[in-house]
């Protein structure tokens, strides 16, 4: 069996040569802002995440081709929709929906190959509000892109090679595809015990001495037939108190592996309690936009002290009420019985990291709560949402189109972002609303 074939179409210069040569990594197609100067289907090969795939460059769909030349490009694009295992079907941000769009989408609509509808031209959170004339598609999820600038190239690629069955087995086997795990806390809290205990062997060395651990250590861990990739840190000290050298260095190493990881797990020491620094740690992965879980270590050292017990859990709620989102495990490090939690909350956060709500269940879900609670009028008129969707994940990122964006106090800014964990279990991730000008 080949690699699987990946064709990107659409009107003439929506801008799919760029694509192309942007997911080949090289300038294999010719890129000019002249409609027509692909005629050909240009094919290349892209490795992505340890999967091979087949790209396909094709000519400006044109639904009615004058001439021989044209009816000729046509046919090679047909082709290349024939023989295709997924589509890229490319439209111009800039441009707007056209009816000439309007008309592939009823094309595609009969197809049986799985389609990916992409808003080219979308070059930052400036651009946003481009979309909302897309929806008027009607397609549950739009992969808004920059062809030129990468941006949202990375994702798009990813769903396409995930939705594809081919490359299941080779995804699994992909130490990139693992979720990236960073054991953070304080000084002599326990991660790199946690850290040997979960992988079932004293790989990391510990001691009662704070600062054992210097570097961020990376660590490959298998449970249950899934790849983990666990990073052990360094103790996070207030600045005030990092001294320089060694330890400073140790510092920043910490804070680089919150930037390249997809949740972290806090560790807290149960037996000295909530301290201030906890918070500042937890502070540092809201602000970074990753998954959290808390683990409240040494619980065993408290199980036959239940004034200990309600006295730790009371400050629990009392510190962490700006990350109330995260789901808290009471556990020892030490005890191979924590772990079968540990890895369940994992894995349940990592999937609602990679969530995806589609753009009908947001705006029903949207109905739901405004009927509940309406928005404040604003400078004495009224403040309307029109439009609900999602355009990024991990983490997951939603635009809601408003006359008003000014006008959307705080308050129900927290009371969507509540309803919408609540309603689409989004329990230890780091979501965001932003709030655009219906144009």
């Amino acid at each position: 069996m080949g690699d699987p074939i990946i064709a990107i179409i659409g009107r003439p210069n929506v801008g799919k040569s760029r694509l192309f040569n942007r997911l080949l990594g090289q300038r294999k197609a010719i890129v000019e802002d002249i409609p027509g100067i692909t005629r050909d289907r240009n094919y290349g090969q892209c490795e992505f995440l340890g999967c091979s795939l087949k790209v396909v460059d094709t000519g400006g769909l044109d639904l009615r081709p004058e001439g021989k030349l044209l009816s000729g490009v046509m046919a090679q694009t047909r082709h290349a929709l024939e023989e295709s295992d997924l589509l890229l079907f490319l439209m111009d941000g800039r441009e707007g929906l056209t009816p000439a769009d309007q008309e592939i989408v009823q094309l595609l609509r009969k197809s049986t190959t799985p389609v990916f509808y992409v808003v080219n031209k979308i070059d930052g959170l400036r651009d946003e509000a481009r979309l909302y004339d897309f929806h008027r598609l009607g397609m549950e999820t739009l992969y808004p892109i920059s062809a030129e600038h990468g941006m949202g190239v990375a994702e798009l690629l990813e769903a396409a090679v995930r939705s594809l069955p081919s490359a299941e087995e080779a995804l699994s086997k992909n130490p990139e595809t693992c979720p990236r795990i960073a054991v953070v806390g304080r000084p002599n809290v326990g991660k790199s015990t946690l850290v040997n205990t979960l992988l079932g062997e004293q790989r990391l060395l510990t001691s009662s001495e704070p600062g054992t651990t210097r570097d961020a250590i990376d660590t490959m861990v298998e449970y249950r037939k899934q790849k983990y990739l666990f990073i052990d840190t360094a103790g996070l000290r207030r600045r005030g108190r990092v001294e320089r050298g060694v330890e400073q260095f140790s510092f920043s190493r910490t804070l680089e592996s919150l930037e390249r990881c997809d949740l972290a797990l806090l560790l807290l020491d149960g037996s000295e309690g909530i301290v201030d620094q906890d918070t500042k740690i937890a502070g540092q992965i809201l602000r970074r936009g990753r998954g959290c879980i808390l683990l409240v270590n040494k619980w065993d050292l408290l199980t036959r002290k239940p004034e200990a017990q309600a006295r730790v859990r009371a400050s629990l709620l009392r510190h962490f009420v700006f990350v109330s989102h995260a789901p808290a495990l009471f556990c020892s490090a030490l005890s191979q019985k924590a772990v079968p939690g540990i890895y369940q909350l994992i894995q349940k956060v990592m999937e609602a990291t990679r969530r995806r709500i589609t753009t009908g269940q947001l705006n029903k879900f949207l109905q739901d709560v405004m009927q509940k609670k309406a928005i404040p009028s604003f400078r004495g008129r009224p403040v309307r949402i029109y439009y609900f969707t999602q355009v990024k994940t991990r983490p997951p990122l939603f635009v809601a189109f408003t006359n008003k964006p000014r006008g959307i106090p705080p308050a129900y800014r927290r009371y969507l972002e509540n309803q919408l964990r609540r309603t689409f279990g989004f329990d230890g991730v780091s979501i965001q609303i932003r709030f655009r000008q219906k144009r």
